[in-house]
């Protein structure tokens, strides 16, 4: 009867001390925040750099944002990592190729301890015109590779990380 008792009283003290853990703050990254990045890109070449990256409890959560100049060569890329990411496009269009099969690989290590591949092409991937509004949601260890380009392609990607990969910068 006591030791009833005693596992009641220790489970109501914990269910009550998780509920008094205040939540993790909410980051708040402003349009203004956003906009003034993008405008320090450099206009001359492929820039894929964190805004805003938090601990969300146990995994990594950041804001990129990208600029792929039109004159500038595409690379097909894997990263082989669980972190997904969720490219929403801001201006320009593209053709987005995803799955498939990179061809000529290299491999290098990456920001993070991230390893990836990069490649001239995908071949039997699924290709999708993409524009300004478009969201894609890309799981890790998935091949993608913008293959064509109208224009420069300015997009974020929200990149989540429940491995802790990408860094807190």
């Amino acid at each position: 009867m006591i030791r009833t008792a005693l596992v009641t009283l220790l489970l109501l003290v914990a269910v009550s001390t998780e509920a008094q853990t205040p939540p993790l703050p909410a980051t708040y990254v402003t349009n203004k925040d956003i906009q003034a990045f993008l405008n320090a890109l450099p206009k001359n070449a492929v820039s894929d750099k964190p805004i805003r990256v938090v601990d969300v409890g146990g995994y990594h959560v950041g804001v990129y944002g990208v600029l792929r100049p039109n004159n500038q060569p595409q690379q097909a890329a894997i990263h082989y990592t669980k972190v997904t990411e969720v490219y929403y496009i801001l201006s320009g269009n593209a053709t987005l190729v995803t799955g498939g099969t990179i061809q000529d690989p290299d491999s290098k290590e990456g920001k993070g301890a991230v390893h990836t591949a990069q490649g001239t092409r995908i071949d039997g991937g699924v290709a999708q015109k993409v524009g300004p509004g478009d969201a894609i949601i890309i799981p890790g260890k998935t091949p993608h590779w913008f293959s064509t380009q109208e224009g420069d392609l300015h997009y974020l990607i929200f990149r989540a990380d429940p491995e802790g990969v990408i860094s807190l910068k």
